[in-house]
Formats: structure tokens, C-alpha cells, sequence
């Protein structure tokens, strides 16, 4: 009988993307190290072990604090407990990079936040939108998108 999980699936259903960590793996050796398939098989299970044992210390940890959401911080003291104290740094300013990679991604993409643009300009996103979406289920070709007006400056 295999071993179950709290939400009932076996440990083998929780895996990472092969071909990722391949790609990690790889990028982190020498060009002219190659790694068996084995040996890559085992990474990846450890990963994998690797994170179920933080998820689980990170889970005790927000338990004790009587919180329901587990929180960078209680990852960043589930590393500690388990005697990983010395890569708190780097996984924090790991965590850092992240958010502002978030921040500069969802700023530069194609969605804006709606604080950032006026009720007429949101509406005319929205047309523009639901215009390219017609036109693509008729086949027909979408419209150019209409340059932004230049913006005026009141004083």
C-alpha cells in the first residue's frame, strides 16, 4: 500500500516538471559533466522530497502561530527548525527578486492596474478587446490597435 498524502493522492502523483529540472540540473554542472538518467531521476525525487519536508514544516509552523495561509515567513523559520539555518539568506533575497520581478512583470504587461487608467480609457480597452475577439471568430483579421492618446496635463 503506498503512502497517502493529506489530500488523499500517493507521493508519486507529487512531482516536478522533468524536462525543468533536466534543464536546471544541467545549468548548474560543468558543459562536459553529463548526468544519467538515473541520477537525474533521483534529483528530481529529492526535490521533491526536499519540498514536501519544508511544506510540512512550514505547515507545523503556521499551526503553532494559529494561522490558516503559510507565509514566507513561516517557510523562512521551517528552514531553520530543520537545520537549513545557513540558506535562510539566499532564499530570502531569493524571495526579494521574486517580488519585484512580480511587481516589474505585471507593470510592464499587457494588463495595467485599473487605478492606473481612467473610465474611458478602460472602456475603450475593453471594446478594443472585444473587437479582436469578434473578429477572430469570424475569421476576419483584428483590427489595428489604436495608439494611445498623447496624455494632457492640467495645471
Amino acid at each position: 500500500m503506498e503512502p497517502m498524502d493529506i489530500v488523499g493522492r500517493t507521493k508519486e502523483d507529487a512531482s516536478l516538471p522533468k524536462a525543468t529540472m533536466t534543464k536546471i540540473i544541467k545549468e548548474m554542472l560543468p558543459p562536459d559533466v553529463r548526468v544519467a538518467r538515473d541520477a537525474q531521476d533521483l534529483l528530481i525525487e529529492c526535490c521533491v522530497e526536499f519540498i514536501n519536508l519544508i511544506s510540512s514544516e512550514s505547515n507545523d509552523v503556521c499551526g503553532r502561530e494559529e494561522k490558516r495561509t503559510i507565509a514566507p515567513e513561516h517557510v523562512l523559520k521551517a528552514l531553520e527548525v530543520l537545520g537549513f539555518g545557513e540558506y535562510i539568506e539566499d532564499v530570502y533575497a531569493a524571495y526579494e527578486q521574486h517580488k519585484l520581478e512580480t511587481v516589474d512583470t505585471v507593470r510592464s504587461g499587457k494588463w495595467t492596474n485599473g487605478a492606473e487608467m481612467t473610465e474611458e480609457e478602460a472602456l475603450a480597452e475593453q471594446q478594443r478587446m472585444f473587437a479582436e475577439a469578434r473578429a477572430r471568430m469570424n475569421g476576419g483579421a483584428i483590427p489595428p490597435k489604436q495608439p494611445d492618446p498623447e496624455p494632457t496635463f492640467e495645471s
